[in-house]
This record gives structure tokens, sequence and C-alpha cells, in this order.
């Protein structure tokens, strides 16, 4: 059945045009309602800061290797991508001090005032006894090795937790010096053997620290431990598991990679620490190492095709001390590695720049976001 009514008052229109009235319309009813406020500027801010860096990422699957324009703008620069070692390397291949980046002086020993004499050991620990905070630091900057001398059968970080509760806050303030030494050590420090004979009382103190307990009050205290002993004797674990690192970047997103480098780090921990609670508490720590590993795995891999040296060790889990090296060497090679290198790798290297530059990230945001891409992503 139709509707003819438009027809029939179209025919009745022409008939009696005297005889039309339009018809008039209805107005709609306003029915006013509230949309959903808003985010906060804030919030998007938070957003656009966590997902950007997905997103660069990303599109680097579809440009692994740096543009031709890069190329030609930097070459234009007068840089040097000679394959020489530059004039800030170090014998073994580590950046003294990369191009762009402040260089962190070790602590060295200030020149004590005319009327200072070296302490005797006895009087570092009447020092503890008594709490004499400032002479305590005049020995940290005067004669260091004074706070890992045995006197006896202790140390004097020993002799205060042996005091007690009372004396907790000279232990922390003596680990506290204990960890400023190692932080601040530099690759020309290590080959200094008196420096590594250092590091290995330095880390029998700083495990007895942990032991004690004072981890709880002094945050970096098991990581500057951690640090104290791949410095003094941990090369061969770094070195070994930057191989395995390396042959998981080469086999692809299907080896994880990123997971490889997490999981050893964490094993490598547990040995140490034995105990889940210390563990927990070195979750940047274990980022850090993370993210230094996969560089290292991954410059590595650049090693087979542009003659050039490992990463040095003196530089892992040392905040961004390794990636500053690693940019470093990555512009120094940059024509070598585009004209050379395979095209997965090149990707590998520009994802691991991209994280590494993302300002305002922890270490790890940054492992979370190449695990995304090195590990879970489609690859290249």
């Amino acid at each position: 059945m139709y509707n003819n009514e438009p027809l029939v008052r179209l025919v009745g229109e022409q008939a009696d045009p005297s005889s039309y009235h339009p018809s008039i319309r209805q107005r709609a009813r306003s029915s006013p309602c509230l949309p959903d406020r808003l985010p906060s500027l804030a919030f998007l801010r938070r957003e656009a800061d966590q997902n950007a860096p997905l997103a660069i990422i990303r599109q680097l699957r579809r440009s692994p290797s740096l543009h031709a324009q890069e190329l030609s703008e930097e070459d234009r620069s007068g840089s040097d991508t000679s394959p020489l070692p530059s004039p800030g390397a170090s014998s073994d291949g580590g950046m003294l001090s990369p191009k762009g980046a402040p260089k962190v002086k070790a602590p060295k020993l200030k020149l004590p005032p005319a009327n200072w004499k070296p302490p005797q050991p006895f009087e570092v620990f009447r020092a503890v006894e008594k709490k004499d905070i400032m002479f305590l630091m005049e020995v940290r900057d005067h004669a260091f090795h004074l706070l890992l001398r045995k006197s006896g059968d202790a140390t004097p970080l020993l002799h205060a937790m042996r005091i007690g509760e009372s004396h907790r806050d000279v232990a922390i303030i003596l680990v506290g010096a204990l960890s400023r030494f190692v932080n601040h050590l530099e690759e020309e420090d290590l080959q200094n053997p008196e420096t590594r004979k250092m590091l290995k009382a330095l880390r029998t103190n700083l495990k007895l620290a942990i032991d004690f307990g004072l981890q709880r009050s002094q945050s970096d205290l098991i990581a500057s431990y951690l640090q104290t002993l791949i410095m003094s004797e941990g090369d061969k674990w770094v070195h070994s598991t930057v191989a395995s690192v390396s042959l998981a970047l080469r086999a692809g997103n299907e080896a994880k990679p990123v997971d490889t480098a997490s999981q050893a780090v964490r094993k490598f921990a547990t040995r140490e620490l034995n105990k889940a609670e210390n563990i927990a508490s070195l979750d940047d720590y274990i980022a850090n190492a993370t993210f230094d590993l996969v560089l290292m795995g991954a410059w590595s891999l650049v090693g087979d095709v542009v003659e050039t040296h490992i990463l040095p060790t003196y530089a892992f889990a040392r905040d961004l001390r390794m990636y500053t090296i690693f940019t470093e060497r990555v512009h120094q090679f940059r024509t070598q590695i585009s004209n050379k290198a395979p095209k997965r790798l090149r990707w590998q290297l520009r994802v691991l720049d991209q994280v590494g530059q993302s300002r305002g990230i922890s270490f790890r945001r940054k492992v979370e976001l190449l695990a995304s891409e090195l590990d879970e992503g489609p690859g290249v």
C-alpha cells in the first residue's frame, strides 16, 4: 500500500492555487543535556608523554636507517666520521669524555690543611664512638682508605654497627661515604691496582651493611654494592651476558633480547643478594642494567661490520653514561653503519637511540618501551 497524499495535494494545488495553505512546521522541543567533562590538561599531557615515544618508535619500522637528508646535513657539519678512535677514547674504546656530555670527575682526595696529619686507625674508631662526623668527613676527603682498613677484626663501619642502634646514624653516614666513592669512579681510576684493592674491601663493607639491614635507610646501598661487585670482578659476567643479548638481537624479536637481558640481571642479583626483599628494592638498578646490556649487545653487532671497540664496562648501570658513549659512537660511525649494517640492526640502533633520548621517563619505562618494540612488536 502506497501513500499518495503528496500527489493528491499537488494535484489540488494545481487545480485551485488559492486553496493552498502551507503546513507550519512544528518547532522541535529543546532537550538540553550536559556532556561528560573533558579530561584535565594535566591528564592529556601525561597521556601524551607516555604515548608519544611509543608512536615515534613504531614509525621507525618504516625508516630503519638514517635518512639521506640527515646524513648529508651531518656530513656538511664537518664531523669526523673516520673509523679511528676519537681523541677522547680510552685504550679499550671507552669514551672518557663524550662530546656534548659533561664529564663526571672522580672524587679525588682534597689537599689537606697545612696542620692536618693522617690519623691513626684508633683515632678513626674513637671518632665513630664519639659521633665526630666532621672528623670522619675529613678522613673521607683526605684519607679515604682509612674508612676501609681493619683494626683487629672490625672496620669503622662494622664497629659502628656493633655499638648498636645509638650509632646507626654514624653507620648510615659511613655507608653514604662508601657509595659516593663508587658512584664517582672513572675508567682511569679502575686501571689503578690500588683502586681495585679498595673496591674489594669496600664491597665487603657494603655487604656487611646489607646484612645489617641498612638498605632500609640508605636507598642506593644495594645498587652501590652490585656496582662495586661488577667493577671489582664482574667484567666476565658482563661480557658473557652481552654476548647472549647480541645473539638474541641478531635472531630478532622471537628471541626477546630485552627479556633476555632483564632475566640475566635478576639472576645475577638474586645469586649475590639471596633475599627477595633486597631484589624488590632494585627495580631501578635492574632496569638501568637491562637497558645498558641491550645497548652493549647492539654495539657488539656493529663491531661485526665496522672496525670499532666494544663499549666500556666501567659505565655499566651508571645512569646515562653508557647511553652517552653509545650515541657518541653511533654518530662517529653513522656513515659506515648506514652503508654496511643489516636493516634489522639499523632499526634496532634507532629504537635504542630514540628510547634513550626520551626525557622525563624512568629506566623502567624505557625498558617497557624497548620490550614493546624489540620483544613484542612485529620487528623488521
